[in-house]
């Protein structure tokens, strides 16, 4: 995908993403996530390559897509002077969902705003828009759900909540999940794709890719580094009793630092920072 502006927002993207699945899309800011799952909505048009579903041409079953899809964008307009219920109404007669009534109790319960169902969105916080526009999302049990960021704003509470109700989802669509938390894709996610500067850099299992980082992720104490080292990038510092205890990611250990389990976040880091591919 290449703007008008001459930007290369992805370069050769090859992905097979099939059913049931759970699927973590991970990178960093301007990764050309948002710009994949426009693609993956119809709301883009690759100007090269081709997108499939079920083998035809997105192109040519935009419509039968736009039936099949639950969407939360990032940025997600909610029409203020509604109350949940009635703009729950609203999204359900736009997907031309027959039983709505049924449909819309059913989400309501599943992002627990069954005491705001007759409140108006702008009387609600934060987390609980949030939990309306997935509530949106989720209408009409689409097959393939595409979340950005669905867990901004919600407290942990409500995020373990919502990584279990993803889940369940997940056991009979594709759900694709865009997040900066680690800790949502790790618990739930059985495959993750993972770009940056528009490039693939990642599609595997998050075992898999924890095994890559093993032998590179230490730990020390930041007293025990004579230096400061460029090639080295701390994850952590936590004050303790022996003094600030610092782990940290590496292409090579440096020798004041002892072999550490890496966290699926650190894997992720390390993957990233190598910027490539490879084993």
């Amino acid at each position: 995908m290449t703007y008008p502006s001459g930007k290369q927002a992805l370069q050769d993207i090859s992905l097979n993403l099939q059913a049931p699945n759970l699927i973590g899309l991970l990178g960093p800011n301007g990764a050309g996530k948002s710009t994949l799952m426009g693609l993956l909505t119809a709301g883009l048009l690759p100007t090269a390559g081709t997108i499939r579903m079920d083998g035809r041409p997105l192109a040519s079953c935009e419509r039968e897509l736009k039936a099949r899809l639950g969407y939360l964008p990032q940025s997600f307009g909610l029409y203020d002077e509604l109350t949940v219920w009635q703009f729950l109404e609203y999204m359900a007669a736009l997907k031309g969902i027959r039983y709505s009534k049924e449909a819309i109790r059913a989400v309501i319960a599943d992002t627990g705003l069954e005491d705001k169902r007759k409140a108006r969105i702008r009387s609600l916080s934060g987390g609980q828009r949030q939990r309306v526009g997935i509530a949106q999302a989720l209408l009409g049990e689409p097959e393939l759900l595409i979340l950005d960021e669905p867990t901004v704003g919600l407290d942990p509470e409500e995020r373990i909540r919502f990584r279990h109700l993803f889940s369940r989802a997940a056991q009979h669509r594709i759900v694709l999940l865009s997040t900066h938390i680690i800790e949502d894709v790790q618990s739930v996610c059985n495959q993750l794709v993972i770009i940056n500067h528009g490039r693939l850099l990642y599609n595997g299992t998050p075992e898999e890719l924890i095994l890559r980082a093993q032998g590179h992720v230490g730990a020390f104490l930041e007293e025990d580094a004579i230096r400061a080292d460029p090639t080295v990038r701390v994850t952590s510092r936590v004050n303790t009793a022996r003094g600030i205890a610092c782990r940290c990611v590496a292409d090579r250990m440096p020798d004041y630092a002892t072999p550490a389990e890496p966290t699926l976040e650190e894997a992720y880091l390390f993957q990233v920072e190598r910027g490539g591919d490879r084993s």
